[in-house]
């Protein structure tokens, strides 16, 4: 049995990383954090978006200073909760090309859960998505995105030493108990 207190949930969007965070988090009694909502607070405190698709379009710069923020207020939080998931992409195309978007120079997270899904899982979950203007990418650039993610996330578990685990999320229900195995060490 491991001991952690950050547990970061990373996936390409559509993937199913707030649902299983939220249900996970419900039943176990942890703290979900959802890094882009939290992101999302600071730029409206900041008056520098009203909403998601408004802040990812700000300059980079600007969106990297949020970024910050965000990761500040988690650290917070680690001090008064005892347990974190923490529900974010890990990994995001930008204009520039692709960015690490886990925060290892301000949060280590104790474990590093990849999320996967197949293509069409996640286009219908996009698509579904009415929250939110979803991209409907091609097989090859969610592909793609999805083996940028599973690389950038080892390398950061084997440097910042996480314990770093792959989950598939075709089945919901086998997933979301998978995920509790794993928190649950």
């Amino acid at each position: 049995m491991y001991k952690w207190n950050i547990a970061a949930l990373v996936g390409v969007p559509g993937v199913g990383k707030t649902s299983l965070c939220r249900s996970a988090a419900r039943t176990l009694g942890f703290k979900h954090v959802n890094y882009g909502e939290l992101m999302l607070d600071v730029a409206i405190s900041d008056n520098l978006a009203s909403n998601q698709d408004e802040m990812f379009k700000l300059d980079l710069e600007v969106q990297q200073s949020i970024w910050k923020a965000a990761a500040y207020r988690v650290l917070e939080m680690k001090g008064s909760s005892s347990k974190i998931l923490l529900d974010l992409h890990g990994v995001d195309l930008s204009d520039s090309g692709y960015i690490i978007s886990l925060p290892v120079e301000i949060i280590t997270p104790d474990l590093i859960i990849i999320v996967e899904s197949s293509y069409d899982k996640i286009i219908m979950r996009r698509y579904e998505d009415a929250a939110r203007i979803r991209t409907l990418e091609d097989m090859k650039d969610v592909k793609e995105h999805m083996e940028i993610l599973r690389m950038s996330m080892t390398v950061c578990s084997v440097i910042y030493g996480s314990y770093l685990t792959l989950l598939d999320n075709d089945n919901f229900e086998k997933c979301l108990n998978e995920l509790k195995e794993v928190l649950c060490g």
